[in-house]
């Protein structure tokens, strides 16, 4: 039996909740495919740092490197001043581990909970590719005269060929992946004709950020080369976020810095119904990935049974994809389109007719 070492780091808030029913939902897929996962447990989040001052010890990152995958429940503590924690453990880990794609698939499962007017499930089907380890991220700036009338504030965006090649090469082979297993994903009947190539669009400013744009494009352009089935595409990220909303039928991956890309999955979330069905995973191709719901710690329902777990399920499937666990990920993803469709009123918290223990025993006892 094929067994995985997973590393669980359930964080704060409503880590913990949405993080049990996504190990529910794993398990039960675990036993019907024939595999094994082991969970072990990483006490960090906010309430470590309370009672300790620290975020992540060195000790801890030496050990999670050892793990194909990591599960991330919430990070985010109301008594932990912003920022302390997003750079102590998730900005670390992601730099640290190399996990520098930020994958997020944007699907909308039910037209119900869709806020664009009569866009259907095949409309709204596209994947972000995010830069993950660079940009306006990276740390790069300082102040000057800080907390004077003279203050300068300085945060500069870093961009290098090495990590903008590695993430284009990525999003184009994503895209031609993705388009030879479905190819006809998100098209009308009348519209087959123009599934003859998958489409990649770089998401920029070349306009205005004329030099790390234009290193951008043209490293897009120039590895694009060797792409002769992937169709490539360019829009302004202002263009973007419109279009995100007006024809998100236009769109198939779209690859992006770190900046932008943090700022447009966050659209994407909404019109594919919200935050509580929201993943992503934080991908090192030849190391190790982090998955994780891309909504907050959510600390004000916090113990009431309420939050909506089916972004850290989703995250749990794209974990099983990464690892190789095909067959198994499908299922899940099967069962939570039939709760979103059949059972759910909502996937807003509290609102969902449901539990969160409830709504993972639905999942579960469909995969």
């Amino acid at each position: 039996m094929k067994t995985y070492d997973i590393a669980v780091i359930a964080g704060d808030g409503t880590g913990p909740e949405v993080t049990r029913e996504a190990i529910k939902v794993l398990q039960a897929a675990s036993h019907r495919f024939g595999f094994k996962l082991n969970f072990v447990d990483y006490d960090l989040g906010g309430e470590r740092y309370l009672r300790t001052g620290e975020t992540l010890p060195d000790s801890v990152l030496t050990e999670l490197r050892r793990f194909p995958a990591i599960l991330l429940g919430a990070i985010g503590h109301p008594q932990v001043k912003p920022g302390i924690l997003e750079k102590g453990i998730l900005l670390r880990i992601r730099f640290e581990l190399q996990q520098y794609i930020n994958l997020r698939p944007v699907r909308l499962y039910d037209e119900r909970f869709c806020p664009i007017k009569d866009k259907r499930p095949e409309d709204v089907d596209f994947v972000v590719v995010r830069e993950n380890n660079e940009g306006l991220y990276a740390g790069a700036g300082g102040f000057l005269f800080r907390g004077t009338p003279q203050e300068v504030a300085v945060q500069e965006s870093i961009n290098t060929r090495f990590g903008v090649e590695r993430c284009l090469r990525y999003a184009f082979e994503f895209a031609r992946k993705r388009h030879a297993q479905n190819p006809w994903r998100g098209l009308k009947p009348e519209d087959l004709a123009a599934a003859k190539r998958a489409q990649l669009t770089l998401c920029g400013k070349t306009n205005v950020l004329t030099y790390a744009f234009d290193l951008w494009e043209r490293a897009f352009h120039e590895i694009g080369q060797a792409y002769p089935d992937v169709k490539r595409d360019y829009a302004h990220v202002d263009a973007t976020t419109m279009w995100f909303v007006k024809n998100p039928e236009w769109f198939d991956v779209i690859v992006t810095d770190n900046m932008f890309g943090d700022i447009i999955t966050d659209l994407g979330a909404m019109i594919q119904g919200g935050m509580g069905i929201a993943a992503g995973g934080n991908i090192n191709p030849q190391g190790t990935s982090m998955f994780e719901p891309i909504g907050g710690s959510a600390p004000k329902y916090t113990g009431k049974g309420v939050i909506n777990p089916l972004a850290a399920i989703c995250a749990g499937q794209m974990m099983l994809e990464h690892l190789g666990e095909a067959a198994a990920a499908q299922a899940i993803e099967k069962a939570v389109i039939q709760v979103v469709r059949e059972k759910l009123k909502s996937l807003a918290a509290g609102q969902m007719g449901y539990t969160t223990a409830e709504v993972g025993d639905l999942v579960a006892s469909l995969v």
